[in-house]
């Protein structure tokens, strides 16, 4: 069973984000960057169902520009055993995202789609649950534990009432939560034998997918600074605010 991977490469999560001067966008300039952690997770995943005998090749794609390479090879250093850089510098849209991973996964010939279910970038949470629906293929979403059994996917997903237990066919998409697992750290061997795995290159005219963006920012701000709170000597004198501001 061969698994697909897609790993995005976004601003740190450490990193302080900062809006452009002319508010068009997140200023990207000397700024660390890293993969997505919700991919890491999917990464992890991949990696321990491989490690259990549940599949036998995990392949790892990014969508972005020539250093996305890195990323590429942060998820090869974690176990992954092939790289596709679907190579562009144009920002691509969750829709756009999904019809490049629909072409990789026929031109592949995948069982089996394991991705985050958000780029922490964006936070749409759309490309999992749209490339499920251009396949045709049952999706688990929002996992917190896998199970790979006689051609089916026991997935439990974190739910808004709790958790909720489904099982799907295979092939099939599943995108991963916070609590799936904890991704491990690269060794410094694997970190160095992920140097000699091989990443191909295509480009999105490659695959024949038009990525023309169908969305437009029209203008990015940070969010309001929060204002300094007061204290009150009594609960009839925190009523009386609360009134005299219109919250109650």
């Amino acid at each position: 069973m061969k698994v697909l991977v897609p790993v995005k490469r976004v601003v740190d999560f450490n990193v302080k984000v900062r809006v452009k001067a002319d508010n068009s966008g997140v200023e990207l300039q000397n700024v660390k960057m890293s993969m997505n952690p919700f991919d890491e997770i999917a990464v992890e995943e991949a990696v321990r169902l491989k490690e259990a005998g549940k599949i036998s090749e995990i392949v790892a794609v990014s969508i972005g520009p020539q250093q996305a390479q890195e990323t590429i090879r942060t998820a090869l250093a974690m176990g992954a055993d092939r790289g596709i850089l679907v190579k562009t510098d144009q920002l691509v849209e969750p829709l756009a995202v999904a019809k490049l991973l629909q072409k990789i996964v026929g031109d592949e010939n995948l069982d089996l789609v394991i991705m985050g279910k958000q780029a922490i970038d964006d936070d749409c949470n759309q490309t999992g649950q749209m490339l499920a629906a251009l396949l045709g293929w049952p999706q688990g979403t929002f996992a917190s534990e896998v199970r790979l059994e006689n051609g089916a996917v026991q997935v439990t997903r974190e739910i808004d009432g709790g958790l909720e237990t489904i099982k799907i066919t295979i092939p099939a998409v599943i995108t991963t939560d916070l609590r799936l697992n904890e991704p491990r750290y690269a060794s410094l061997p694997n970190i160095m034998k992920a140097k000699q795995k091989p990443i191909d290159e295509k480009t999105p005219e490659d695959l024949g997918v038009d990525i023309s963006p169908r969305l437009k920012s029209l203008k990015v701000e940070e969010p309001a600074k929060r204002e300094a709170g007061i204290k009150v000597e009594s609960v009839e004198e925190l009523v009386g605010k609360l009134k005299q501001e219109g919250v109650i």
